[in-house]
């Protein structure tokens, strides 16, 4: 990104004036007699008045809740201090997914079915390659979930208590998830293609009560038997002393016989617990502040982090980005592709809390190729789809175009998270892939507050490169990278790259993490000594770092992701991001380079860093000398001499995630002479041994040419 130059605007919205964040914008224009008409004047709003721009979208929300707040927050409470918002008030999460509370209500208890009617389809599911589609209405939703709600406390479950699914994008996860929260118990969810280890390190951390599991899966045409990865996981539980059962769920028309899996029990014999006709319990409604979810940062070089979100926080947040920054209502219909292990699953069914329409979708997003997705937006008529830069990057490098493949007139926003979205992605967006009057929403955030930091808004245009701004109520600066762990941040002016940070506290933040000690008062949750405060406070004095490499644009304010900080590239002092190698490969060798991976190499008998260029060729595609030199004149031109990689080097694989998300640190951390244990989330943990032998790169007998 370029700070004296102003990108090209891509996008506008035709009548900003139509949109939710207007109206909530006149809302507290009125409510406080204020003039505000910018997105910027309504943001610099919610950062200079805190208590009150919360309490206003709380009132603008209006979801079903019991008791009164005195005040908002401790404005005076330093963000690391975790302070609790909205106390006294409780709420349910199951019971706003399934019922709604009519405007205007003098209850804040009063319960409705209105835009949740018994015969309005909530959830369709896909199976992969639209092999299998089948609907759950909200009335059946409602049905299904009190009865397993019911199953659940026959069993003990009660509030507090933990309950895990491995298990695939489907309705019977949705209603565990929904059946546990109903009990006001803790809710975590792992994909089935984790491998079992990767499973054991969350699920053994947490303790839970119970663990629901799909008995076999569908990935790329293959049908996975996981009854030998079930036994696996119980036998790995056998400390655990809050473990009772693994209920099995049949994924497909024959049940499999689980009588070999120790403490198994089917999905129907389970249910059957609660009797022939249950009594449905009440509603378990828990403080705004207290845990109901746990998520799991990626682990790639480590055990996981076991983050827990409060449930008023990630219902206010999810009102604040869903409901305003992308303006949905109970007329939405949403694709999201994710698995259940990723924080996006959230915002795959979160569209129910509006009474809208999700599709599910389980299962490889290129099976039986790559249009399956768009020819589900069209036959559904989604009016928001949720991709990855990668899921673009194949459409793009494979000359595709999803707005000629089927009609996408009903799409209004499309979303793309997950890694760093190429400004080669912007223009093809617009020049090829979607109708020009979608938006192109990039947003970044992640796991650890369940939430964005960069997000979109229809206030705004939409520029090349980075996402369109901030989020409401969280106050994002770009510190100096340079600044010594543990000393005071300093703000870096706008169109200076740095590490992002936040400096006030906001609702989303975690409670804590389960491994770490917590005081009866949650005081005090991110001490210095827990790992809450080494991953996110230890960096800087009272400020959360994010741990992202970034820069924000002084003209368009849009916040440009460069890379994460642990990987920032710095050879002879000049600091940049991996994502700017990215962006002239893809740009300039899409033809010839299927992927790369480029990381830093300072080993403790270097005096320098190294960067260090590793290409992925596409299918007939060599690297040889010529392409060297080509590569090494691009990124010179493109960005400068020194950005230019001291060695580049030829792979034959790179290792992601099980979410198809590259990994770096691992490669660099091996390249620096470090062993490194693989994580149970990495898809091809195989991948990093050919990474050890560059520890001595010099000793390499024909390594490919070098710069």
């Amino acid at each position: 990104m370029r700070p004296d130059v102003i990108p090209t605007k891509l996008w506008e919205h035709p009548d900003p004036e139509s949109t939710p964040m207007w109206r909530f914008l006149q809302n507290v224009n009125k409510r406080h007699g204020l003039d505000m008409k910018t997105f910027s004047e309504l943001h610099e709003y919610s950062l200079q008045n805190r208590s009150q721009f919360w309490a206003d979208v709380w009132e603008e929300a209006n979801y079903i809740h019991e008791g009164t707040y005195s005040r908002v927050v401790d404005e005076s409470a330093p963000i690391d201090a975790v302070p609790i918002w909205f106390e006294g008030v409780k709420l349910s999460y199951a019971e706003n997914v399934l019922y709604s509370r009519p405007k205007g209500s003098s209850s804040s208890q009063t319960r409705s079915t209105v835009g949740k009617e018994d015969d309005k389809v909530a959830v369709t599911e896909v199976r992969e390659g639209a092999s299998e589609t089948r609907d759950a209405t909200y009335g059946e939703l409602r049905e299904r979930a009190g009865r397993l709600a019911a199953a659940m406390k026959a069993r003990g479950v009660k509030k507090g208590d933990i309950v895990v699914i491995v298990g695939s994008n489907s309705i019977d996860t949705l209603l565990v998830w929904l059946a546990t929260s109903w009990l006001g118990a803790i809710f975590s969810s792992s994909s089935t293609d984790m491998g079992t280890k990767g499973i054991l390190q969350r699920t053994v951390q947490v303790n839970p009560k119970l663990l629901f599991m799909d008995d076999a899966a569908l990935y790329n045409g293959k049908i996975v038997d996981l009854r030998e990865k079930m036994a696996e996981v119980v036998e790995g539980l056998k400390d655990c002393s809050n473990f009772d059962n693994i209920v099995s769920i049949r994924r497909f028309s024959e049940a499999r016989d689980i009588s070999a899996v120790p403490k198994a029990i089917t999905w129907d014999d389970f249910l059957a617990s609660a009797g022939a006709t249950p009594a449905i319990p009440d509603f378990v409604r828990i403080p705004f502040h207290e845990p109901y979810l746990i998520c799991y940062s990626s682990g790639t070089t480590g055990t996981p982090k076991a983050i827990v979100h409060s449930l008023g926080g990630v219902m206010i947040s999810y009102f604040k980005e869903g409901g305003l920054h992308e303006g949905l209502t109970g007329s939405d219909v949403t694709l999201q592709y994710t698995t259940t292990g990723w924080i996006m699953y959230l915002s795959n069914v979160a569209i129910l809390l509006y009474g809208g329409k999700t599709i599910i979708y389980d299962g490889s997003p290129f099976k039986p190729d790559s249009s399956i997705l768009i020819s589900l937006a069209a036959q559904h008529r989604v009016t928001k789809l949720g991709i990855s830069p990668r899921w673009m990057f194949e459409f793009a490098k494979n000359g595709q175009s999803p707005r000629e493949m089927a009609d996408l007139s009903a799409l209004r926003i499309v979303t793309c998270t997950g890694m760093v979205l190429s400004d080669q992605l912007f223009e093809w967006f617009y020049d090829s892939g979607f109708p020009p009057s979608v938006q192109l929403a990039n947003i970044s955030g992640g796991t650890d507050i369940a939430g964005c930091f960069g997000i979109c808004n229809p206030l705004t245009p939409v520029y090349v490169g980075g996402t369109q701004g901030p989020s409401l109520g969280v106050a994002v600066e770009i510190y100096d990278s340079m600044v010594g762990d543990g000393e005071p941040g300093r703000p870096v002016p706008e169109g200076t790259a740095g590490e992002l940070v936040a400096t006030t506290a906001f609702p989303n933040l975690p409670c804590f993490f389960w491994a770490d000690p917590i005081p009866e008062d949650q005081k005090g949750v991110a001490s210095p000594g827990t790992r809450y405060h080494s991953a996110y406070f230890a960096r800087f004095p009272h400020v959360w770092a994010h741990g992202d490499f970034c820069v924000i644009h002084p003209t368009t304010r849009s916040l440009h992701l460069l890379g994460r900080a642990d990987g920032v590239l710095n050879p002879s002092g000049v600091r940049f991001g991996s994502a700017e190698i990215y962006s002239v490969i893809e740009r300039r060798f899409a033809d010839r380079v299927q992927d790369s991976l480029c990381v830093g190499q300072r080993r403790p008998k270097d005096h320098d860093e190294s960067v260090m260029l590793f290409l992925l060729m596409k299918p007939g595609q060599k690297l040889d000398e010529a392409l060297v030199k080509e590569v090494k004149e691009a990124i010179g031109k493109d960005l400068s001499k020194r950005h230019v990689p001291k060695w580049i080097f030829e792979t034959p694989e790179i290792p992601t995630t099980i979410n198809l998300k590259k990994v770096e640190l691992p490669v660099k951390h091996i390249v620096c002479g470090r062993k490194v244990k693989p994580s149970g989330t990495l898809a091809n943990p195989q991948s990093l041994d050919f990474y050890y032998q560059f520890a001595k790169v010099e000793e390499l007998v024909n390594p490919h040419p070098n710069l």
